[in-house]
């Protein structure tokens, strides 16, 4: 999505990106850029949390028409538990245990891609 977002900028289409992966997106140089804390895949929140979920499209938007400079990266303040914040240690670990496990899974995932000729998102 970031050099999607890069393209349509250079069409003179603005854009923002909300996401998690904040090294990724900034490397990529987007214009604008809400850095949401929490897992990856849940970037405007928990599912069935529209509160949460509007506040982070309206700080979305906010940024649209406030980004102050190119490349700007807003942080959102929200959290994904406020109860909890050891959610990142348990959020798709790769340990010594399941290491060798999820390397087998990516064999199989791109060996079966190979074989249909397409991504498997």
């Amino acid at each position: 999505m970031s050099l999607v977002s890069r393209h349509l900028e250079t069409e003179g289409i603005p854009t923002v990106i909300i996401g998690s992966a904040r090294d990724i997106v900034e490397e990529c140089g987007v214009a604008r850029f809400l850095f949401v804390d929490f897992p990856l895949g849940n970037p405007t929140g928990k599912p069935g949390d529209t509160k949460g979920q509007t506040e982070i499209v309206d700080q979305a938007l906010t940024l649209m028409g406030q980004a102050w400079e190119p490349r700007t990266t807003v942080m959102s303040p929200q959290v994904w538990d406020a109860d909890d914040d050891g959610w990142r240690d348990r959020f798709l670990p790769v340990t010594d245990e399941n290491q060798a496990e999820l390397a087998a899974a990516g064999v199989a995932r791109r060996e079966k891609q190979a074989r249909t000729g397409r991504s498997l998102s």
